[in-house]
Protein backbone atom coordinates (compact mmCIF):
# COMPACT_ATOMS: atom_id res chain seq x y z
CA UNK A 1 0.00 0.00 0.00
CA UNK A 2 1.24 3.30 -1.16
CA UNK A 3 2.37 5.43 1.79
CA UNK A 4 0.86 9.32 2.43
CA UNK A 5 2.71 12.23 1.43
CA UNK A 6 3.05 14.63 4.00
CA UNK A 7 0.62 17.06 1.82
CA UNK A 8 -1.86 14.40 1.68
CA UNK A 9 -1.61 13.61 5.14
CA UNK A 10 -2.00 17.58 5.94
CA UNK A 11 -5.49 17.95 4.05
CA UNK A 12 -6.84 14.36 5.04
CA UNK A 13 -7.14 15.74 8.51
CA UNK A 14 -8.42 18.58 7.69
CA UNK A 15 -11.81 16.30 6.41
CA UNK A 16 -14.04 15.06 9.23
CA UNK A 17 -15.52 11.64 7.94
CA UNK A 18 -18.36 11.50 10.34
CA UNK A 19 -19.51 14.96 9.74
CA UNK A 20 -22.16 15.77 7.55
CA UNK A 21 -21.15 19.08 5.66
CA UNK A 22 -23.14 22.02 4.41
CA UNK A 23 -23.06 21.92 0.56
CA UNK A 24 -21.87 25.64 1.08
CA UNK A 25 -18.94 24.47 3.91
CA UNK A 26 -18.00 21.23 1.37
CA UNK A 27 -17.68 23.69 -1.68
CA UNK A 28 -15.24 25.74 0.51
CA UNK A 29 -13.40 22.59 1.85
CA UNK A 30 -12.78 20.93 -1.33
CA UNK A 31 -11.02 23.82 -2.90
CA UNK A 32 -8.39 23.91 0.63
CA UNK A 33 -8.59 20.13 0.58
CA UNK A 34 -6.70 19.80 -3.30
CA UNK A 35 -3.54 18.61 -3.85
CA UNK A 36 -2.64 18.50 -7.56
CA UNK A 37 -0.70 21.08 -9.60
CA UNK A 38 -3.25 21.41 -12.24
CA UNK A 39 -7.13 23.08 -12.31
CA UNK A 40 -8.60 20.00 -10.90
CA UNK A 41 -11.96 18.52 -12.09
CA UNK A 42 -14.37 19.07 -8.82
CA UNK A 43 -17.64 15.72 -9.01
CA UNK A 44 -20.51 15.07 -7.25
CA UNK A 45 -21.49 11.96 -6.29
CA UNK A 46 -24.99 11.49 -5.08
CA UNK A 47 -26.27 7.90 -4.30
CA UNK A 48 -29.88 7.49 -4.88
CA UNK A 49 -33.09 5.79 -3.71
CA UNK A 50 -33.49 4.23 -6.89
CA UNK A 51 -33.38 0.07 -8.63
CA UNK A 52 -31.62 0.89 -11.86
CA UNK A 53 -32.80 -2.35 -12.86
CA UNK A 54 -36.45 -1.05 -13.35
CA UNK A 55 -37.39 0.80 -16.60
CA UNK A 56 -38.64 3.50 -14.94
CA UNK A 57 -36.16 3.92 -12.46
CA UNK A 58 -33.18 3.83 -14.93
CA UNK A 59 -32.53 7.71 -14.51
CA UNK A 60 -30.81 9.70 -17.43
CA UNK A 61 -30.94 13.01 -18.47
CA UNK A 62 -29.33 16.92 -18.50
CA UNK A 63 -28.82 19.77 -16.52
CA UNK A 64 -27.84 22.96 -17.69
CA UNK A 65 -24.84 24.48 -14.85
CA UNK A 66 -25.37 28.22 -14.42
CA UNK A 67 -21.34 29.09 -14.46
CA UNK A 68 -20.72 25.96 -16.69
CA UNK A 69 -18.14 23.16 -16.45
CA UNK A 70 -14.99 25.09 -16.67
CA UNK A 71 -14.12 22.51 -19.68
CA UNK A 72 -14.70 23.42 -23.24
CA UNK A 73 -16.12 20.15 -24.70
CA UNK A 74 -15.74 19.12 -28.31
CA UNK A 75 -18.93 18.71 -30.29
CA UNK A 76 -19.27 16.23 -32.84
CA UNK A 77 -22.57 17.03 -35.01
CA UNK A 78 -24.38 13.95 -37.29
CA UNK A 79 -26.06 16.01 -40.36
CA UNK A 80 -27.20 15.92 -43.74
CA UNK A 81 -25.13 18.78 -45.52
CA UNK A 82 -28.41 21.24 -45.51
CA UNK A 83 -27.59 21.09 -41.61
CA UNK A 84 -24.02 21.57 -41.53
CA UNK A 85 -23.76 25.38 -41.86
CA UNK A 86 -26.46 25.52 -38.95
CA UNK A 87 -24.42 22.95 -36.49
CA UNK A 88 -21.09 25.14 -37.72
CA UNK A 89 -22.41 28.54 -36.87
CA UNK A 90 -23.34 27.66 -33.17
CA UNK A 91 -19.40 26.19 -32.37
CA UNK A 92 -19.85 22.21 -33.45
CA UNK A 93 -16.12 21.03 -33.93
CA UNK A 94 -16.89 18.39 -36.54
CA UNK A 95 -20.08 18.10 -38.50
CA UNK A 96 -20.41 15.68 -41.33
CA UNK A 97 -21.78 12.34 -41.60
CA UNK A 98 -20.43 9.86 -44.15
CA UNK A 99 -16.40 10.81 -43.06
CA UNK A 100 -17.04 10.92 -39.37
CA UNK A 101 -19.56 7.57 -39.46
CA UNK A 102 -15.67 5.71 -40.86
CA UNK A 103 -13.34 7.77 -38.92
CA UNK A 104 -15.39 6.35 -35.38
CA UNK A 105 -15.17 3.36 -37.34
CA UNK A 106 -11.34 2.98 -37.40
CA UNK A 107 -11.18 4.32 -34.19
CA UNK A 108 -11.01 7.98 -34.62
CA UNK A 109 -12.48 9.60 -31.16
CA UNK A 110 -12.03 13.16 -30.29
CA UNK A 111 -15.35 14.43 -29.23
CA UNK A 112 -17.00 14.84 -25.81
CA UNK A 113 -20.27 15.19 -26.93
CA UNK A 114 -21.85 13.53 -30.00
CA UNK A 115 -25.30 15.32 -31.19
CA UNK A 116 -27.51 13.99 -34.31
CA UNK A 117 -30.55 14.85 -36.41
CA UNK A 118 -33.72 12.66 -36.06
CA UNK A 119 -32.81 11.72 -40.00
CA UNK A 120 -29.52 10.19 -39.83
CA UNK A 121 -29.61 8.06 -36.57
CA UNK A 122 -30.39 4.88 -38.56
CA UNK A 123 -27.14 5.48 -40.02
CA UNK A 124 -25.27 5.83 -36.87
CA UNK A 125 -26.62 2.15 -36.19
CA UNK A 126 -22.97 1.13 -37.54
CA UNK A 127 -21.23 2.72 -34.88
CA UNK A 128 -23.46 1.93 -31.72
CA UNK A 129 -21.73 -0.72 -30.61
CA UNK A 130 -18.50 1.95 -30.24
CA UNK A 131 -20.52 5.10 -29.15
CA UNK A 132 -22.77 3.08 -26.54
CA UNK A 133 -20.18 2.03 -23.89
CA UNK A 134 -18.52 5.31 -23.99
CA UNK A 135 -21.71 7.35 -23.49
CA UNK A 136 -21.89 8.94 -26.69
CA UNK A 137 -24.60 7.24 -28.71
CA UNK A 138 -26.92 10.27 -29.41
CA UNK A 139 -30.41 9.94 -27.11
CA UNK A 140 -33.31 12.10 -27.24
CA UNK A 141 -33.59 11.90 -23.63
CA UNK A 142 -30.37 14.06 -23.40
CA UNK A 143 -31.34 16.16 -25.79
CA UNK A 144 -28.36 15.06 -28.13
CA UNK A 145 -30.68 13.57 -31.20
CA UNK A 146 -32.69 17.03 -32.29
CA UNK A 147 -33.48 19.12 -35.67
CA UNK A 148 -32.63 21.82 -33.71
CA UNK A 149 -28.39 21.84 -33.88
CA UNK A 150 -28.47 25.76 -32.87
CA UNK A 151 -29.54 25.63 -29.66
CA UNK A 152 -28.31 21.56 -28.54
CA UNK A 153 -24.63 22.89 -30.07
CA UNK A 154 -25.02 26.04 -27.73
CA UNK A 155 -26.17 24.51 -24.48
CA UNK A 156 -23.56 21.89 -24.60
CA UNK A 157 -21.27 24.67 -25.09
CA UNK A 158 -22.61 26.71 -22.13
CA UNK A 159 -22.30 24.13 -19.62
CA UNK A 160 -25.00 21.77 -20.25
CA UNK A 161 -24.26 18.33 -18.90
CA UNK A 162 -25.17 14.62 -19.18
CA UNK A 163 -25.95 12.42 -16.34
CA UNK A 164 -27.20 8.65 -16.07
CA UNK A 165 -27.42 6.35 -12.54
CA UNK A 166 -25.75 4.18 -12.56
CA UNK A 167 -25.82 0.15 -11.52
CA UNK A 168 -25.70 0.93 -8.04
CA UNK A 169 -27.87 4.01 -8.50
CA UNK A 170 -25.19 6.30 -8.27
CA UNK A 171 -24.96 9.29 -10.38
CA UNK A 172 -21.52 10.87 -10.88
CA UNK A 173 -21.00 14.25 -12.48
CA UNK A 174 -18.46 16.78 -12.78
CA UNK A 175 -19.66 20.08 -11.95
CA UNK A 176 -16.53 22.56 -12.58
CA UNK A 177 -13.08 23.05 -11.61
CA UNK A 178 -10.73 23.91 -8.56
CA UNK A 179 -10.40 27.42 -9.97
CA UNK A 180 -14.63 28.33 -9.34
CA UNK A 181 -15.44 30.38 -6.85
CA UNK A 182 -17.44 28.55 -3.72
CA UNK A 183 -20.15 30.24 -4.89
CA UNK A 184 -19.81 29.15 -8.41
CA UNK A 185 -19.47 25.34 -7.14
CA UNK A 186 -22.58 25.27 -4.83
CA UNK A 187 -24.27 26.95 -7.52
CA UNK A 188 -23.51 24.38 -9.43
CA UNK A 189 -24.34 21.66 -7.44
CA UNK A 190 -27.36 22.61 -6.34
CA UNK A 191 -28.33 23.15 -9.78
CA UNK A 192 -27.77 19.45 -10.22
CA UNK A 193 -29.11 18.25 -7.09
CA UNK A 194 -32.28 20.03 -8.22
CA UNK A 195 -32.69 18.48 -10.87
CA UNK A 196 -31.90 15.25 -9.70
CA UNK A 197 -34.93 15.79 -6.61
CA UNK A 198 -37.76 16.74 -9.54
CA UNK A 199 -37.00 13.90 -11.74
CA UNK A 200 -37.89 11.84 -8.91
CA UNK A 201 -39.53 8.92 -10.11
CA UNK A 202 -43.25 8.26 -8.96
CA UNK A 203 -42.17 4.45 -8.22
CA UNK A 204 -40.05 5.21 -6.11
CA UNK A 205 -39.74 4.47 -2.17
CA UNK A 206 -38.16 5.01 0.97
CA UNK A 207 -34.90 7.93 1.02
CA UNK A 208 -34.42 9.45 -2.52
CA UNK A 209 -31.24 11.27 -1.68
CA UNK A 210 -29.15 8.82 0.39
CA UNK A 211 -26.30 9.52 0.50
CA UNK A 212 -24.25 12.88 -1.21
CA UNK A 213 -20.69 13.91 -1.41
CA UNK A 214 -17.97 15.97 -3.33
CA UNK A 215 -14.55 15.56 -4.48
CA UNK A 216 -11.77 16.88 -6.68
CA UNK A 217 -9.73 14.76 -8.71
CA UNK A 218 -7.06 12.88 -6.28
CA UNK A 219 -8.34 14.60 -3.02
CA UNK A 220 -10.15 13.11 -0.31
CA UNK A 221 -13.90 13.02 -0.49
CA UNK A 222 -16.41 15.53 1.67
CA UNK A 223 -19.54 14.28 2.85
CA UNK A 224 -22.60 16.72 2.47
CA UNK A 225 -25.72 16.72 4.56
CA UNK A 226 -28.26 16.07 1.29
CA UNK A 227 -31.10 17.78 3.72
CA UNK A 228 -28.95 20.89 3.49
CA UNK A 229 -29.56 21.45 -0.18
CA UNK A 230 -32.96 23.27 -0.34
CA UNK A 231 -34.90 22.59 -3.47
Amino acid sequence: MAKLTKKRKAVEGKVDNDKLYSLSEAMTLVKEVNTTKFDASVDVHVRLGLDPRKADQALRGTVSLPHGTGKTKRVLVFCTPDKEAEAKAAGADFVGLDEYIQKVSEGWMDADVIIATPNVMAQLGKIARILGPRGLMPNPKTGTVTPDLSSAVSEVKKGKIAFRVDKFGIVHASIGRVSFTPEQLTDNAHELVSTLVKMKPSSAKGIYMKTLSVASTMSPGIHVDPKSVKV
